[in-house]
């Protein structure tokens, strides 16, 4: 079964601290030092970044309170520390955080609440919903980490969505998983088929997720 067509379409509008600590200390780098500069696409890919890992936080834990299947918990749980992560970035960068006063669903890219929305009103329909809900997020967060980990050469940012995007291929294994148990498929919309098919048919990932 495929994500309903209007959801597809809703979606599309948008186009523990992991090892940062131990990234700069690699780099040579103390509290002390000087930070490399980050260019606009680099600061906006951080901003952008830490409010869509609070989306799929938000989404999750809402989802869990509704249809109580710990796979919603569990994965929001690793939500935070991925925005735990890119706000580690934040600090770092002096970067304005657009996660800092917004409550549970409640976004300042308005994009993203547009997606928000959308994504909340599939996921509340039933629970097979809410998995392809938590599905098209990690095929989301997929695309958009490899975009971002290739227009950087900065290895504090890289190391970080590397992470990241470590995580989501696992998180879109989890919840492919638990749709293809009850019998439904889930199509890739924003990476591709082959890339997809890579990532289901390959272990679990270990590490820092």
């Amino acid at each position: 079964m495929k994500t309903p067509t209007y959801f597809s379409k809703a979606i599309l509008v948008l186009g523990g601290a992991l090892m940062v600590t131990a990234a700069f200390a690699g780099n040579g780098r103390s509290g002390g030092d000087s930070t490399r500069t980050l260019d606009n696409t680099e600061a906006a890919s951080i901003v952008f970044m830490r409010e869509e890992e609070k989306l799929a936080r938000d989404v999750y834990q809402l989802l869990y309170t509704q249809w109580g299947r710990p796979i919603f918990n569990n994965i929001a749980a690793s939500e935070q520390q991925h925005m735990d992560a890119v706000g580690t970035l934040i600090t770092r960068y002096k970067l304005p955080d657009p996660a800092s006063h917004t409550g549970t669903g409640v976004f300042v890219d308005p994009e993203l609440q547009t997606l928000f929305n959308a994504l909340m009103s599939h996921g509340q329909t039933s629970l097979n919903a809410a998995l392809q809900v938590g599905a098209a997020i990690e095929d989301l967060d997929i695309k958009d980490l490899n975009e971002r980990i290739a227009q950087t050469d900065n290895p504090d940012v890289k190391l970080v969505y590397m992470n990241l995007l470590k995580g989501s291929r696992n998180h879109l294994r989890s919840f492919v998983s638990q749709l293809t148990a009850a019998g439904v498929s889930y199509t890739p919309q924003y990476i591709t088929q082959a890339e997809f098919d890579a990532i289901i048919n390959s272990p679990k990932e270990t590490g820092r997720v």
